[in-house]
């Protein structure tokens, strides 16, 4: 018993509180509680599973504040419990775009496949249920099992609302349970399976409520072809698996069809069964099989009907194969032109460059180059705009994909190895990829350099003016021309090349332009002065600075860009300003006009109320 007769006793856990309240008039309690006095009052506390009692004299008498404190003290604790509950059931919640949910499609669509093609195959060849009875029961009872597993899955499945997934229980169970799909599901879950008491083994058909399941092979299909690098292949076999399956339910309904007539009662129907080289069941099969692919494919040359109920059998097999036959042109038709839809468009701009030169008259050396560039574009598969690819994904999307694949290339850089992670990607959003031919110049000594680049892949040689004499080989992950987009002040060579640069081979490169540097250097000040600070040690390393003229004060040519570059936002500016100005005018006068209006209409009807005013004042 409670050992207290009035006051409250107080139970409190890591995760639960319960609270009850005892009175001398409690019919249940012990006699001693009984004549216990009402000041005592008694709190039990567990920790580590003991419970100390500690007697508090303190909490008799309470008022009513404090029972409202401990009552929050308690709701609050059991919101913590539920949220703690909650947050257990929310791991176990899958999301339906990651690799467990796709790997648990694998699954389900192999007992929905297993059924779809062997049920009708069962029900219609009597010899495959009877020489296999053990093992489709086997397999049938497993694929129940997953049929069930299944639907305890999707009650655990989440599901997207506004932008987040929702792990909520409560919610998915009852999304679930709404839904179409479950009410297939339940369909498909019917035991039928109990008829075979009544009908006997011999009835597999009683079992094509299963069929109801086969939404998850489809979107198995669909998620697959969505994760393929090969999706017209995909495709393909998608279209043939189809029709596969098609002629096979037809070859069964043939070969029931012709039990149904008589075995061999006419040369339509199946054989006579009792002769030995049509009584095997691979012969029964591979035949209506055979008389299947013949009818669906509208090739004929099958035995003509002879019975009324024949004629109909083969006029219905006739639609659903023209209705094959059409659907196999226009998609195998749709999936040629998507796989050539590539091919074409670069052969298209071939044939404009070739249109080009003839018109102009290119020489056919100039002409065979082109050609072979092109050549190598298509052959090493490079010939993918990379911004008309990536052109329809978000902004972060495709900043990650361009982190992804040249972050790397542009930190072996030196003056960009320290730099901070924010310009970096800037600058990765900026670099445009070059592919140029054997023998091409990249630059040439004196030329006026706006751009840097990075060697992706290939070779490139230093060569004298002869263009024949290497000095240094350039190879993968090299860079020149960094020095002159920064326009540092004091360089000997200004922003000019200092080198011939020549392609030995076919080269990928990089190429960051200096506008391109600016613009983002224009949000990093600091970045900019250290650039600029590696730049001048890098040119003195060389001796390629002049101090003195480095010491000066700013070159009057910078200073006359930033006060163009002034100018020209002042005149934006003044631009907008005054196309503003311009709306705000045009509303005031919209705004005038709607006020006349409104004032004619008062004092149009304030005319119509005062004559009656009138009147009923001389009444």
């Amino acid at each position: 018993g409670w050992p207290l007769t009035s006051g409250r006793c107080h139970v409190r856990s890591d995760c639960w509180e319960i609270s009850r309240g005892c009175t001398a008039g409690d019919q249940d309690s012990p006699p001693e509680q009984q004549t216990s006095t009402a000041t005592d009052s008694i709190s039990m506390e567990t920790s580590g599973g003991c419970f100390t009692v500690i007697p508090q004299d303190e909490t008799c008498g309470r008022g009513q504040g404090a029972k409202a404190r401990e009552e929050g003290d308690i709701n609050a604790e059991r919101r913590r419990h539920l949220a703690y509950v909650k947050y257990k059931i929310e791991i176990y919640v899958t999301d339906p775009a990651s690799n467990r949910y796709y790997h648990w499609l694998i699954v389900i669509t192999m007992p929905v496949m297993y059924n779809w093609t062997l049920i009708i195959a069962r029900a219609c060849f009597e010899e495959l249920q009877q020489d296999y009875l053990i093992l489709w029961f086997i397999v049938d009872c497993l694929s129940d099992i997953v049929y069930l597993a299944d639907m305890a899955f999707r009650t655990r499945t989440g599901y997207l609302e506004q932008g987040l997934l929702v792990k909520d229980e409560m919610k998915l169970r009852q999304r679930y349970v709404e839904s179409l799909q479950f009410k297939l599901d339940l369909i498909s879950m019917i035991p039928t399976d109990i008829l075979y008491f009544k009908l006997g083994l011999r009835y597999p058909e009683i079992r094509l409520n299963k069929l109801f399941r086969v939404n998850r092979m489809f979107e198995f299909f669909q998620r697959t072809e969505t994760r393929t690098n090969f999706p017209n292949v995909f495709r393909i076999s998608n279209l043939v698996m189809y029709i596969v399956i098609i002629i096979h339910w037809n070859a069964c309904l043939y070969y029931s069809f012709s039990k149904a007539i008589g075995f061999g009662s006419d040369t339509f129907v199946y054989p006579n069964v009792s002769h030995p080289e049509y009584g095997r069941l691979v012969r029964k099969y591979a035949y209506s099989l055979y008389w299947s692919t013949l009818t669906l494919t509208t090739i004929g040359e099958t035995p003509p009907p002879v019975q009324n109920s024949e004629y109909f059998f083969v006029v219905f097999d006739f639609l659903v194969g023209v209705l094959i036959f059409a659907t196999i042109v226009g998609n195998v038709g749709s999936m040629i032109s998507n796989m050539n839809a590539a091919r074409a468009d670069f052969q298209a701009r071939i044939d404009a460059i070739k249109q080009y030169m003839s018109f102009r008259k290119v020489t056919k050396d100039l002409e065979k180059r082109v050609i072979k560039w092109f050549d190598y574009l298509w052959t090493n598969k490079k010939a993918v705009d990379e911004r008309e690819v990536l052109k329809y994904l978000p902004d972060k999307l495709r900043a990650e994909i361009a982190i992804n694949v040249h972050l790397d290339t542009l930190k072996k850089v030196r003056i960009f190895a320290d730099c901070e992670a924010g310009l970096l990607v800037e600058l990765v959003l900026k670099l445009q990829p070059q592919v140029f031919s054997p023998g091409d110049y990249i630059c040439k000594k004196g030329d006026i350099g706006r751009e840097m680049y990075i060697i992706k892949e290939g070779k490139l040689a230093v060569v004298a003016d002869d263009g024949v004499t290497q000095f240094v080989v350039l190879s993968d992950g090299s860079y020149f021309g960094e020095i002159s987009i920064l326009n540092i002040k004091g360089s000997k060579a200004g922003n000019r090349r200092t080198a011939n640069i020549r392609s030995i081979g076919y080269s990928d490169l990089f190429c960051l332009s200096k506008d391109d540097l600016m613009e983002a250097l224009t949000e990093y000040p600091d970045a900019k002065a250290m650039l600029e600070e590696k730049g001048r040690q890098i040119l003195m390393k060389d001796g390629l600075l002049d101090l003195e003229v480095a010491k000066q004060g700013p070159d009057p040519k910078d200073m006359e860009e930033k006060v163009n570059s002034m100018t020209g936002t002042v005149d934006l500016l003044q631009t907008k300003f005054a196309r503003l100005l311009a709306e705000h005018e045009a509303a005031q006068l919209k705004l005038k006009q709607r006020v006349n209006k409104l004032e004619k209409k008062i004092i149009i009807s304030s005319q119509t109320v005062d004559p009656v005013g009138a009147a009923t004042a001389g009444v």
